[in-house]
């Protein structure tokens, strides 16, 4: 008897536990899969990187400042030179946005934020090769530079920033992803050996400080020795990389189109303008002169170094005013996936940049000695429409030292075969792209046929325009 009622209360014991976890389950309480120790869901495909921060149920204006500032704190994950073991890994090209910088606007009749854009090892946030970092840069003499790069400072040195200009925060998170990628590349997959030559790189940068200085930063981390004789930097005029192939009257056309859209967004916000306004008032100027002066652009770097908003005689910018303005920034982000304007733009942009990315590609798979790493030093205006272009929409605006790289693998049991990653701040991104969004689900290689990626170069970005070759489809007026 005892036996028996024993049994039956051990019984419901386990019934009423399994009624627990089925709820807890169903309350998304408790993981439905397993979850291994780097935070992916073993059975997903698409392998996202889960954000380091906890993100919000709702836009966040602060939250996605916060992102967007990037600041060097939390030690970064990254899904880059991950493939099946018999994958060999023979090129990577780098494409990369500047670090942080100090605003390239002022707010009128307000006192600029006080930042020092010297170099100070010592002061945060820093990083263990900093000063290593400057006392190499100014041994610089013997290296190659194109053009006018050869004027500018290899490294920012200003008490007080200049406008535009790189700060220590900057440097260190090119710092960062140089060491990130090193540690990949280098040590793992042994890109480069200890006797590299000049011949295996490949760098080009537009012709700010900010950009060169960011590339040189990431490459003093990232190279086995960095030898300034082996260094040749290339300059390029363009924001958009389109070297000479930016005679493209279509671009600008659908580039016009996206500024009337975005204009239109902005007058329809009342938020925005009673904000404008009121902002006007505080610093004692007319509305329309504070709204050219772009007051989110220097907002965000005191934001971003923890600096006060601004303040007059007869009020406070607060953040109330920020969030306002940031909220307005992230809905016309969202509305430009919508409404497509800004993608034909993006299409046109960006094909003289793919294009040459592909050939490089195509010439390595041939087995022609060419660049094994390629960095191209850029700005958001250069990542934003290549990120659009292939297909990336869940992507964000790209944060201060955003990275997007593209790896190709060659196979090791079909050595003729070979295929793409394509990854965006270390997240693997290669199966949101256009060209590949579908491949994952019929194969069980976690890459891209690098043939698919030729193919969308080469022919799929016309179609849209009903052309059938880049010349065609920028003048090419739509029906």
């Amino acid at each position: 008897m005892l036996f028996r009622n024993r049994f039956l209360f051990l019984l419901a014991l386990a019934a009423l536990l399994a009624f627990l976890s089925l709820s807890l389950q169903f309350l998304h309480l408790i993981p439905v899969n397993p979850i291994k120790e780097d935070g992916l869901n073993p059975k997903s495909r698409k392998r996202i990187m889960p954000d380091l921060l906890t993100e919000p149920p709702a836009i966040d204006p602060v939250y996605e400042a916060r992102v967007y500032c990037n600041i060097p704190t939390i030690a970064e994950r990254s899904m880059e030179g991950h493939a099946p073991h018999y994958f060999k890994l023979v090129s990577v090209q780098v494409l990369i946005r500047h670090g942080d910088r100090y605003p390239l606007y002022a707010i009128p009749k307000t006192k600029r934020p006080d930042i020092d854009c010297t170099l100070q090892p010592s002061r945060k946030p820093s990083h263990p090769q900093l000063e290593a970092f400057i006392k190499h840069m100014s041994k610089g003499s013997a290296a190659q530079m194109d053009g006018t790069l050869s004027s500018l400072p290899r490294y920012p040195s200003h008490s007080f920033c200049e406008m535009g200009e790189l700060t220590q925060t900057g440097i260190v998170q090119h710092l960062r992803n140089g060491q990130l990628l090193r540690e990949i590349y280098i040590n793992k997959h042994k890109l480069l050996l200890s006797d590299w030559t000049a011949k295996q790189l490949y760098l080009e940068t537009t012709g700010k400080s900010r950009t060169l200085q960011s590339a040189l930063a990431l490459l003093y981390s990232f190279l086995p020795d960095f030898d300034w004789k082996k260094i040749y930097m290339r300059h390029q005029w363009s924001t958009i990389f389109c070297s000479g192939s930016c005679d493209c009257p279509m671009r600008n056309h659908y580039l016009e189109e996206e500024q009337r859209r975005q204009y239109s967004l902005r007058v329809k916000n009342n938020d925005l303008e009673k904000i404008y306004v009121d902002m006007a008032k505080i610093v004692g100027i007319p509305t329309r002169q504070l709204r050219a002066s772009n007051p989110i652009d220097s907002l965000l770097c005191y934001f971003c170094h923890n600096v006060s908003f601004p303040c007059t005689k007869t009020g406070c910018i607060g953040m109330e005013h920020f969030k306002v303005i940031k909220r307005h920034q992230l809905e016309d982000e969202r509305e430009r996936q919508e409404k497509k304007l800004y993608f034909l733009y993006a299409l046109l942009a960006t094909h003289p940049l793919l294009n040459q990315t592909v050939n490089r590609l195509q010439r390595i798979a041939e087995g022609k000695k060419e660049e094994v790493f390629v960095l191209y030093s850029a700005h958001d205006v250069t990542l934003s429409p290549v990120l659009s272009a292939l297909g990336i929409t869940e992507a964000r605006f790209p944060r201060f030292a955003a990275r997007l790289v593209f790896e190709l693998w060659q196979d090791g049991k079909r050595p003729k075969e070979h295929f793409i990653r394509i990854l965006y701040n270390g997240a693997d991104v290669t199966f949101q792209t256009s060209f590949c969004k579908d491949y994952y689900k019929r194969s069980s290689k976690p890459m891209c046929p690098l043939e698919k990626f030729v193919s969308f170069v080469k022919r799929d970005m016309f179609l849209v325009f009903n052309s059938t070759s880049y010349y065609d489809a920028c003048r090419r007026r739509p029906l």
